[in-house]
């Protein structure tokens, strides 16, 4: 049994313990009111191609760029919950590299840019659902472990001739290998969604976020990325409220000066 005490804090009748209601959430610790985070999460869902932290900052008249900075990475983290449905059907799956123009040889293995691989659901004249990650390589292990935990068994994997993708076929999937050079069609021909999504992932990190995503933060917004992406045809804002709504309290306390502490490694 729980009874009130003060500060709003709740305590347990039988060990005493005391406790908020937002403990565990990326509530935690926060000295402006629920209602604020709410107005956040309401303008984050309403706009089509995300939120910068100056904006957020301009709509929510906060004090300070640090507050919408943390609220918005926060946020990020919140929107993939854990134990998610995997891709299934037909899957087109396929590599990206993101980063600025650096010298280095091109396509796998350009230097100084991060990896992201990419499966999306062929839908045949649409994309299906997507998933994105960050790996360190283009290596069997890599790629194979992508597939494994993104897709469902039995699924039908499209890739290039990539030795990476080799031993996709041993783990239930119907693995389906074009080899591109041999084809003679271009990549975005014989694979379109995955393409498009990765160009669509690049433009917009150029045009929303200008560019200046580090490495080390680029998992949460390959995680925006994927919340909006999956969500685009959704004409119900409110199921898009609550859904963050949901991942905020499923997701870990992230105080600000770790969310910067990752923000200065980068």
């Amino acid at each position: 049994m729980w009874w009130g005490v003060r500060r709003g804090l709740r305590k347990c009748a039988v060990c005493h313990h005391e406790t908020s209601v937002t403990a565990g959430t990326i509530f935690h610790g926060s000295r402006l009111p629920l209602t604020s985070w709410f107005a956040a999460i309401w303008y984050v869902v309403n706009q089509k191609n995300g939120v910068s932290a100056l904006g957020l900052q301009h709509v929510l008249e906060f004090g300070s760029y640090q507050t919408a900075w943390a609220w918005l990475h926060k946020l990020r983290r919140a929107m993939v919950l854990p134990g998610r449905e995997v891709l299934q059907d037909a899957v087109e799956v396929d590599e990206t590299y993101v980063g600025g123009v650096r010298p280095g040889t091109g396509g796998r293995g350009a230097a100084g840019k991060a990896i992201v691989v990419i499966a999306v659901e062929d839908r045949g004249e649409a994309a299906g659902r997507v998933r994105m990650r960050r790996v360190p390589d283009v290596s069997k292990a890599t790629l194979t472990d992508f597939v494994l935990d993104n897709v469902a068994r039995g699924s039908e994997v499209h890739t290039d001739g990539w030795q990476g993708y080799d031993d996709i076929g041993k783990y239930r999937f119907s693995h389906v290998v074009t080899n591109l050079s041999a084809s003679g069609d271009p990549a975005h021909v014989v694979m379109p969604h995955v393409h498009l999504v990765a160009s669509l992932l690049k433009r917009w990190l150029l045009g929303t976020h200008q560019g200046a995503v580090t490495h080390d933060q680029l998992d949460y917004y390959l995680d925006e990325f994927t919340f909006r992406f999956n969500r685009r045809r959704s004409r119900h804002r409110g199921l898009l409220f609550y859904r963050l709504i949901e991942g905020a309290l499923a997701a870990d306390p992230h105080p600000y000066t770790t969310l910067l502490a990752r923000r200065q490694a980068a």
